[in-house]
């Protein structure tokens, strides 16, 4: 198990370069920031010394060496928008989107594995019919529109959840259903295949031959061993919790990373972009070696290489 963490760890480190490489050349090619931190009358010589002061006036791969030696560091550089380093700041912001991603996913499993098991049970029924397309229709809407329906109606019309911000579980409610309903809608289905292809096995028809209790089998043998697929898909899912709550966040304003992101796109804050997609992709490339340990707790024959 040791010689695999080690392993996993030291191969997070060519997929953060990447990662880094990529960010740093599309910021590089979105424009010259300089532009947004002088006023329109400034002149040629104040942008050249501006340009000069924060290494953009070298080639490219100077730029990104320099950056690169920087972040072994730990220095991201200093958004010049809030005047602050870029990696606390957008550390920060980091519990609120961990929050709203936790209470999203939670949101998501509460409503999918309930209704995957009930849906499996009642197969090829009303109830499964019902169900299955309430998962399409729940996969197929928007973020951005689910919330802004939802402030409309429990916000604006009812008014029993606040309209922004972040400080209650009631500020909490909202976001969370948002992004929690695609997810919700991705697992449910999933649990009612898996479930319904290891109902169908020879061990499960033995147990029941055996006048095994159908909840025992339901739940001990069919619902264990359909899960794996299920935790496979939620960690790949943590990327689409992390990226959907970019839009998220923005709707409720929400005060976290997603909206820092959002703000630092528009202003070219090229630092607090970059310490920021640094920041959720090395929580993703987390999420999925959380759940490769998962998958070896789930079922002991798996090993780990």
């Amino acid at each position: 198990m040791l010689n695999y963490i080690i392993k996993r760890l030291l191969q997070t480190i060519p997929v953060l370069f990447i990662i880094v490489f990529t960010v740093f050349t599309l910021v590089y090619l979105a424009g010259d920031p300089v532009a947004l931190m002088l006023p329109e009358d400034a002149t040629p010589e104040e942008i050249e010394t501006l340009k000069s002061a924060l290494n953009l006036d070298k080639p490219f791969i100077v730029q990104f060496g320099t950056y690169v030696g920087n972040l072994v560091q730990g220095d991201f550089g200093t958004s010049f928008h809030y005047d602050l380093p870029a990696l606390p700041l957008v550390l920060e912001r980091m519990p609120a989107t961990i929050e709203l991603a936790l209470a999203a996913m939670v949101v998501g499993v509460l409503i999918a594995i309930p209704l995957g098991i009930w849906s499996a049970a009642k197969r090829n029924t009303g109830v499964d019919v019902a169900i299955t397309g309430g998962s399409v229709l729940g996969q197929a809407i928007p973020n951005f529109w689910l919330g802004i329906m939802l402030i409309l109606v429990f916000s604006v019309n009812i008014q029993i959840f606040p309209v922004s911000g972040r400080g209650s579980l009631m500020h909490l409610v909202l976001p969370a259903i948002t992004l929690g309903t695609g997810l919700a809608a991705t697992v449910a289905r999933l649990t009612r295949s898996n479930l319904i292809e290891v109902l169908g096995q020879d061990f499960v028809r033995t147990a029941r031959a055996k006048g095994v209790n159908k909840f025992v089998v339901l739940f001990r043998h069919g619902l264990r061993n359909s899960l794996i697929p299920v935790v496979t898909v939620m960690a790949m899912q943590t990327s689409s919790l992390l990226g959907g709550a970019l839009i998220t966040e923005y709707i409720f304003s929400w005060p976290g990373i997603g909206q820092l992101l959002v703000q630092a796109v528009h202003m070219r804050d090229m630092a607090v972009i970059q310490a920021a997609t640094f920041v959720i992709a090395l929580a993703v490339i987390l999420m999925n070696f959380l759940a490769d340990i998962t998958y070896r707790l789930l079922d002991p024959r798996i090993k780990m290489h």
